[in-house]
């Protein structure tokens, strides 16, 4: 009994002070932390780097398997003449945030993740990478998901077209001002997410975030989709590439379900 409380003064006397949930104690051997540099606006030697090429390449291919992935779920659940024999909606938004989870644990170490436009556009202006690299970024996205819409064309053409390729539009009953702001409040919730999860301080003082990062990226993704779907849709990567190879914009399903 005696050592037991020996141990909880001790305890006490060494983190007297209440942490917050969530960070790890105080205690002497800490390093403090860094503000890392902001990343310069041009940097030629990246062109030199087989890393960065690498990193575009995993941005590539990142895309391509999501619009591959999402497109078939969109186009399964339109070609269905039972709504209640699919997934719905449920499954779209969790076949995009599971995708997302999935593929941000694939390539983090390589190109950071990043795998939509506006995830890169909003490092960029935080100063966490290059103009360079974000340019670079933004155009293998977009071609991978051209060619990962490309692909699904090129096997179910018909049911592709007649769904306009799971473009993004404007759903009946809402104005653009609504698919504007519907689109600008999802973005943000993402980009947000990002940023949390990718915090260089936070990821310092505990061990766990960076380990866990997908995580709430993918559910980030998978709740924005849920609310938005009836409204517009997200992802301006898998519009860009719907619309390049499907010119049409034909709604995939009812209005209550758009995507």
């Amino acid at each position: 009994m005696e050592g037991k409380e020996e141990d909880v003064r001790l305890g006490a006397n060494k983190f007297s002070e209440r942490q917050p949930i969530g960070t790890a104690a105080q205690g002497t051997d800490d390093k403090d932390y860094k503000e890392p540099p902001p990343a310069p606006l041009f940097e030629p030697g990246e062109l030199k780097s087989w890393s960065f090429y690498r990193a575009g390449i995993a941005e590539f291919v990142a895309t391509f398997l999501f619009l591959y992935i999402s497109i078939l779920t969109v186009m399964g659940v339109s070609n269905s003449q039972s709504k209640c024999a699919t997934v719905g909606i449920q499954g779209i938004a969790w076949s995009f945030g599971g995708m997302i989870f999935a593929l941000v644990y694939c390539t983090a170490g390589i190109s950071g993740g990043h795998i939509n436009p506006a995830v890169t556009f909003g490092l960029f202006l935080a100063r966490k990478l290059s103009l360079t690299r974000a340019i670079f970024y933004i155009v293998m996205q977009c071609l991978g998901a051209i060619c990962g819409a490309g692909v699904v064309k090129g096997f179910q053409k018909g049911l592709y077209m007649g769904n306009g390729g799971g473009a993004n539009v404007v759903a009946p009953g809402y104005t653009k001002g609504d698919g504007l702001g519907a689109e600008i409040v999802g973005t943000f919730i993402l980009v947000y997410t990002v940023f949390s999860a990718t915090d260089a301080k936070r990821n310092a003082r505990d061990s766990h975030v960076p380990i866990l990062a997908p995580l709430p990226i993918g559910f980030a993704v998978f709740l924005v989709h849920l609310a938005t779907i009836p409204i517009t849709g997200t992802m301006p990567g898998m519009t860009t590439g719907s619309s390049g190879s499907a010119p049409s914009s034909a709604l995939p399903w009812p209005p209550s379900t758009t995507r």
